[in-house]
Order: C-alpha cells, then structure tokens, then sequence
C-alpha cells in the first residue's frame, strides 16, 4: 500500500470541511487491495452530521474485506448526534481489515477510544504520526 499517497488525500479532504464549533475536520478515503480509491469523505459533506468516515462508508459499497480506510483523525468511539453510529462501529460493521491514522482524537469533545476499539476487533490500526501536524492543521479553529 502507498500509506503516504493515500494519507495525503485524506488529510487535503479534511480541509474541505465546513468548519464547526463543536466538530472537528476529517478526511478519509477508502481504497481497495490493488490500490484502487474505492470512496471519499469529508465532515460534514452530504449533511451537516456526517462524519468523514461515515461519509466515504456510505460510498464505499458493501464488499470490504481487503480494504484499508485512510483517516486524518482516529475514528470516534462516542458521537453525540448518531449515538448506536460510531466510525468506530461502522468500520468494525463493514469488515475493514485495515485503517491508517494521521493523529488521535484529542480529549476536547469526548474522550476518543477508536484505535483501543479497533485493535480489540482485529483491525491493524497504522498511525502516521507524519502527518499529524498538517491533520491539526484543518482543526486551528478549535485547538
């Protein structure tokens, strides 16, 4: 996989989001075993609670397995808006196998337990710490 590639489109998608008070900005992409962009999201952009995660799962099709999802932000174990709805959930749900993280969710709105969740589930959870700074970057608004 070109771990890199495919976190820099996540992290150009995160900019993409509608800034909010209360949210941060999220980019992510699904992409199939043979390189492939399977789907993209951003926060917030089919409607004004979806997550980036959420949104690109929506797109993605129902045949998973094999897949790695690219997030700029470790996916959200808690969510306010869609409680039984959690990235963390939808993820496990769809049987993706594989996820790559820019950085981890700050304690600023919940205290974030994606990649605890993940791992438990099976999911090899990869953090590009790399990347961290120009994820945050999308976030000024709210650090």
């Amino acid at each position: 996989m070109d771990d890199e590639r495919w976190m820099s489109r996540a992290v150009e998608l995160a900019h993409r989001s509608p800034r909010s008070s209360t949210a941060f900005a999220v980019g992510a992409v699904i992409v199939d075993g043979h390189g492939t962009e399977l789907a993209r999201g951003w926060s917030r952009d089919v409607d004004p609670l979806v997550h980036a995660e959420e949104s690109a799962l929506l797109r993605a099709g129902d045949d998973l397995g094999g897949t790695t999802l690219y997030s700029s932000l470790e996916p959200c174990s808690k969510r306010s808006s869609r409680p039984a709805a959690t990235c963390t959930n939808l993820i496990i749900a769809a049987g993706i196998p594989r996820v790559v993280i820019a950085w981890r969710e700050p304690d600023l709105f919940v205290t974030c337990e994606g990649v605890a969740l993940l791992t438990a589930a099976g999911v090899q959870v990869v953090e590009l710490p790399a990347f961290a700074e120009r994820a945050r970057a999308a976030n000024t608004h709210l650090l």
